[in-house]
């Protein structure tokens, strides 16, 4: 029986002539996303602002999104943000946060029931403390750089040098990309989305030690040929299972996005997002690094392969 062959053993596709294109169209966005999240900064959701956030589902059906808005501001809460979400009539209103502490906030929630129980559902209800959402920027953001340290010291310590700065490269290109998703789609960022920032970096991880895995292996069976095609050799080879990996992770997190509800809708989006920017830099940023800072991977791959009998070309 024969097995199925998404991309073809003999395939020799000519990934490293993109680079001209891939490297100066993600250093524009890079530059870009840093521009615009310097002046846009994120939209951060109530477990990090602080706030109370309340989710509607008009009765009947059809939310009256400018009656909703009038109304929450004239509760006297200061300036309240109401947006709509789905088909379905459902409206969200982000409270800023009161003095008072706890009791406050839930005055905020008692006069809101007070003023749309009659039309709408309270689907969900969320309050945030100015002190827990402090506590929860401080630990998330300590969280992330930690974990990125760790990841970035792992790559360091797995490969040799070129090898390394390559995997660096691409997986800092993909945490930028996945920041720059939140800037310019304005999702909530929020505790989930730390979770899928996480998430994406292990992906990227998983991505760029598959290809580079089989870049060094193939450095001590070929160790003339030219880097360039060398790189070619090692994507073309591996690209089976990267696509494999991506289709079957994509239509699982489209599943996601289209029946999993609200709660889990923004994460599957995100991660959505990243495994594309994954796949892309794995294979259009991580191995063309190599190409850019001169990399002598033949030579080093010669000196730790020294006394190891190696395959014929």
């Amino acid at each position: 029986m024969r097995l199925l062959r998404i991309w073809p053993d003999e395939t020799r596709f000519d990934f490293m002539r993109f680079r001209h294109v891939t490297f100066p169209l993600s250093a524009t966005l890079s530059v870009a996303i840093a521009i615009v999240f310097v002046t846009m900064g994120l939209n951060f959701g109530v477990d990090f602002k602080g706030g109370t956030l309340i989710e509607l589902a008009a009765k009947a059906g059809q939310a009256d999104v400018g009656s909703v808005r009038n109304a929450a501001n004239n509760l006297g809460f200061g300036e309240v943000e109401v947006q709509e979400f789905g088909n379905q009539g459902g409206v969200s209103l982000r409270f800023p946060i009161q003095p008072g502490g706890e009791a406050a906030q839930g005055v905020v929630v008692d006069k809101a029931r007070a003023t749309f129980g009659a039309d709408y559902n309270f689907d969900r209800v969320e309050t945030v403390g100015p002190r827990v959402s402090g506590e929860l920027v401080q630990s998330g953001t300590i969280g992330v750089v930690l974990s990125v340290f760790a990841v970035l010291a792992y790559l360091w310590f797995r490969f040799e040098r070129e090898l390394a700065i390559g995997a660096i490269v691409g997986t800092l290109h993909d945490i930028v990309l996945t920041i720059g998703f939140f800037v310019i789609t304005r999702h909530e960022f929020n505790m989930t989305s730390i979770a899928a920032i996480l998430t994406i970096v292990g992906y990227s991880l998983n991505e760029t030690v598959v290809v580079f895995d089989r870049t060094r292996e193939l450095l001590r069976r070929y160790k003339q040929m030219p880097t360039e095609e060398l790189l070619n050799l090692s994507i073309n080879s591996t690209m089976s299972r990267t696509v494999m990996t991506a289709t079957t992770t994509t239509l699982s997190l489209l599943a996601l996005v289209l029946f999993g509800g609200r709660a889990i809708e923004g994460f599957a989006e995100v991660m959505l997002a990243g495994v594309v920017i994954c796949t892309y830099s794995a294979i259009f940023i991580s191995s063309p690094v190599l190409i850019y800072i001169g990399s002598r991977l033949a030579s080093r791959s010669l000196a730790a392969g020294a006394g190891v009998p190696q395959p014929a070309e």
